[in-house]
């Protein structure tokens, strides 16, 4: 088969590879639609440790059964791959499972290829007529599903009666924002630097975007709900700054590991801060039955091109040139 293969920092080369053999319990995917995500921009600029080169990237998916069981299904993947009978696993908690997996990342190869090997109770079933690059979003917005149930649970105030930021308006950012207006919080803001990215989050939904390096957005200390889609020092900063008195910050993104968060101020405001980490089973079930009933808006705002065009797409995503919130790769 074909596959987009990372080779090394700032490269991946559209080869031939061996076609992936499904094990018990697995089914053979034709991949249809692949996202690019923050943690493939990552490993693609060699920061990654967990994916070394040479690697097939890639976990946002959505593809038809190949062969065998339900043959001609089409699906959508969750691409955490759990144990199910550790603690975690019984409780519901499956992202926090200690022998997790996730393709893209050794032993797993990842989506971006002609073929995916993958668990059967990791697909999920998709209508005939859902397009396969709305399907494949449901991975990063089930981040942001994830998070806003977290933020839910800490915060004071009905999630109604808040007002949120949201710090980084990719496809993960965007979902949490998606999932926020979902829930009835009236006033929700986006802060995204690429100024190429706003005309696609205004038609995506009824947010206020701003770009932080020209206009600093709500006032510090306004916000109940924060949430970092981003994960970096400047970010970290700025969520220490806007969140309110007794509020709630979520983070989400793994820019950088260190750095920014005001734990003084955090401490003295009762500020609560939470890290969280992709979805649970009913998370990514939660979001993918959303979407399909278009609780979550029209889904229209990612730009598909060709696998083979994939190392443009990395570059063009890298140097700020892509104005899509999330690019989809198509075998």
């Amino acid at each position: 088969m074909k596959a987009l293969v990372y080779t090394g920092p700032e490269q991946v080369r559209f080869t031939d590879v061996p076609d992936p053999i499904p094990e018990e319990g697995e089914a053979l995917l034709k991949v249809d639609a692949v996202g690019i995500c923050g943690s493939d921009m990552h490993a693609f600029l060699g920061h990654d440790d967990r994916r070394p080169a040479p690697l097939i990237l890639g976990h946002e998916v959505a593809g038809t059964i190949a062969e065998g069981l339900g043959a001609g299904d089409r699906v959508v993947v969750n691409p955490l791959v759990t144990c199910g009978d550790c603690d975690h696993c019984r409780e519901g908690h499956t992202n926090l499972c200690p022998s997790r997996e996730i393709i893209s990342m050794p032993p797993r190869e990842g989506g971006f290829a002609g073929l995916l090997r993958m668990p059967r109770k990791n697909l999920h079933t998709i209508p005939v007529d859902f397009p396969a690059e709305k399907a494949a979003l449901t991975e990063p917005i089930a981040c942001g599903l994830h998070a806003i149930k977290l933020a839910e649970k800490a915060c004071r105030k009905p999630l109604a009666s808040c007002r949120a930021v949201v710090l980084g308006g990719g496809a993960i950012g965007l979902g949490a924002a998606l999932v926020l207006v979902a829930n009835g919080i009236r006033e929700v803001f986006i802060a995204e630097t690429n100024a190429a990215r706003h005309a696609s989050l205004r038609k995506a939904g009824s947010f206020s975007i701003f770009n932080p390096i020209e206009y600093d957005g709500p006032a510090p200390g306004s916000v109940e709900i924060v949430v970092d889609a981003f994960g970096g020092a400047v970010t970290r900063k700025a969520a220490s700054a806007l969140v309110s008195p007794g509020g709630v910050i979520v983070h989400i993104g793994l820019a950088e590991a260190e750095g920014g968060l005001d734990i003084r101020r955090m401490t003295l405001q009762e500020i609560t801060f939470i890290g969280t980490y992709t979805y649970t089973a009913d998370d990514f079930g939660e979001t993918l039955a959303a979407m399909i009933e278009g609780k979550l808006g029209s889904l229209d705002w990612a730009e598909a091109r060709p696998l083979q065009e994939g190392q443009q797409a990395f570059i063009d995503v890298l140097e700020g040139r892509a104005a899509a919130p999330k690019l989809i790769l198509r075998p």
